[in-house]
């Protein structure tokens, strides 16, 4: 069974943005963004989880974020994308010609 954790990277007045971990293993990414009585999230999950994993990941969601900041709506939309993660890209450092650089 996984052992799912949410670390989280950012946060803001409105949002909020997770790496999801299975283990010491990113599996994901969640962005939350809170607007009025609804919640917008998107959770982007590796291609290997599964219909079960996805579920565990929305109850923790909703329990470990939502409920426990007291976050009263009346609504919770979570839109799921599942695919393989292609990299991180940042202005941070740039390369030679002045783009974005890949990291791994």
């Amino acid at each position: 069974m996984a052992e799912f954790d949410l670390q989280r990277e950012c946060r803001t007045p409105f949002s909020e943005c997770y790496t999801v971990l299975d283990g010491d293993r990113g599996i994901g990414r969640l962005d939350v963004h809170f607007a009025d009585v609804i919640v917008h999230a998107t959770l982007n999950v590796d291609e290997s989880l599964t219909g079960d994993d996805v579920h565990e990941l929305i109850d923790m969601v909703d329990g470990e974020i939502l409920d426990a900041a007291g976050i009263v709506r009346q609504e919770v939309i979570i839109h799921v994308h599942q695919g393989r993660d292609l990299g991180v890209y940042s202005t941070r450092e740039y390369d030679s010609n002045g783009g974005f650089q890949h990291f791994s």
